[in-house]
């Protein structure tokens, strides 16, 4: 057993939480661009593309995302690819993150009315213009509420990392309750800690739905 003040153990979780944060911002911003191209390829008339995407989404939607972080780390190492925990967690969470944002934001678009797609066409726009000007701007609005809420889920979805290795606030506060025997005090400033990172999230999600949603 090893001596840890209270001080100690939150200074060492939050060292690990920079990682998470990290972990997050990667997965979110990498699953958002691959996510947007996903969708535009869907909402394309390119043959075969809307099969392709869908079936893309139903892999990684219907697989346990614990089994994709193994087949991701283990899977680049036997391609001859040396990678650290960092690397594999952030592909492996970018392409699980594309695949439900890719959905989201199809519903969103699908929600816009289809007499806006036939006004746009009505004024000689093609297929970007219409997306550009005039159906992503309102979907935008829709989306703002469930992108922000899979941000959340993602956030606490790289707890799972830690089964490769990577550490993260989770492991360090596995590491640090193994050292110290004192796992309710540990895992309660852990969960403290995730709180704290989401549940600001939530309220500026709600108050920007809000500014956003027109007045009736």
């Amino acid at each position: 057993m090893v001596d840890f003040s209270l001080w100690d153990i939150v200074r060492n979780l939050l060292l690990a939480l920079r990682w998470t944060v990290a972990l997050s911002l990667i997965a979110f911003a990498g699953g958002g661009i691959v996510g947007l191209v996903l969708l535009i390829a869907r909402l394309s008339k390119l043959p075969g593309a809307a099969r392709c995407v869908a079936l893309y989404v139903q892999v990684f939607q219907g697989t346990p995302l614990l089994m994709q972080l193994f087949l991701t780390y283990f899977g680049l190492s036997m391609l001859g690819v040396n990678t650290s925990a960092l690397v594999a967690a952030s592909v492996c969470l970018t392409l699980y993150a594309s695949a439900y944002l890719t959905e989201i934001w199809r519903g969103c678009v699908l929600s816009i009315p289809r007499g806006q797609w036939e006004a746009a066409a009505s004024l000689a726009m093609n297929f970007g213009e219409q997306l550009r000007h005039i159906v992503l701007p309102q979907a935008a609005r829709i989306a703002i509420g469930p992108t922000v809420g899979f941000l959340i889920q993602i956030i606490k979805g790289t707890a799972l990392a830690s089964v490769i290795g990577f550490v993260e606030i989770t492991k360090a506060g596995q590491m640090i309750a193994n050292a110290t025997y004192e796992p309710f005090l540990v895992y309660g400033c852990v969960g403290l800690m995730y709180f704290a990172l989401c549940f600001p999230l939530s309220v500026w999600s709600r108050n920007l739905e809000r500014k956003l949603s027109p007045r009736r």
